[in-house]
């Protein structure tokens, strides 16, 4: 299975209220981040056979962008899995229950992510949260999209799409090719 793990656009400023804070939804910059990658994904011709997210509305909104952009037509299913208080015990069975899918892309938020992904490389048993001050193995900003080779073993980490990487390859694909030409 091609795993790939998508952390969630920008969405501003963290709420106070955790109540409000599950409404959050993307800002110009996060919707901006998300047509940039699935633009620079239509080009590596990359499409997903199923689309999973979180239930809060920043990521189901970049789980929407992304999958509209590159084609994606069918429902994107929201999983607690993928919640910010979910455990890498839950991240596994809904990655067991999607096993039978070749490209799966998962939307959430970090540090579950971060910490998910690096269980998945390191085949660790438990994905203990990360001590203060110490530096994930992966580093995922808003808006990184990592793949990853997953079957039964360890996965093994393909490629990382870092939201500057994506700024960079979207800016070049777009110029024109031809250089402008004065007329005097």
């Amino acid at each position: 299975m091609n795993l790939f793990i998508l952390r969630h656009a920008s969405a501003g400023v963290r709420r106070a209220n955790p109540l409000l804070d599950r409404k959050r939804p993307l800002d110009k910059e996060g919707k901006r981040q998300c047509l940039q990658l699935a633009e620079v994904l239509n080009h590596m011709k990359v499409s997903f056979d199923l689309i999973v997210s979180s239930p809060l509305k920043r990521c189901m909104q970049t789980a929407s962008f992304v999958g509209t952009e590159t084609g994606y037509e069918a429902k994107i299913l929201p999983s607690a899995a993928l919640a910010p208080e979910a455990s890498l015990p839950q991240f596994q069975n809904l990655l067991s229950e999607c096993s039978s899918y070749e490209n799966l892309l998962v939307v959430g938020h970090n540090p579950n992510l971060t910490a998910f992904l690096a269980a998945l490389i390191a085949q660790t048993p438990t994905a203990a949260p990360l001590q203060a001050g110490s530096r994930p193995p992966v580093r995922l900003r808003k808006g990184s999209l990592a793949r990853l080779s997953y079957s039964r073993g360890p996965a093994t980490l393909q490629w990382l799409l870092d939201p500057r990487t994506v700024r960079a390859v979207y800016a070049t694909s777009t110029t024109k090719s031809r250089s402008k030409t004065s007329r005097k």
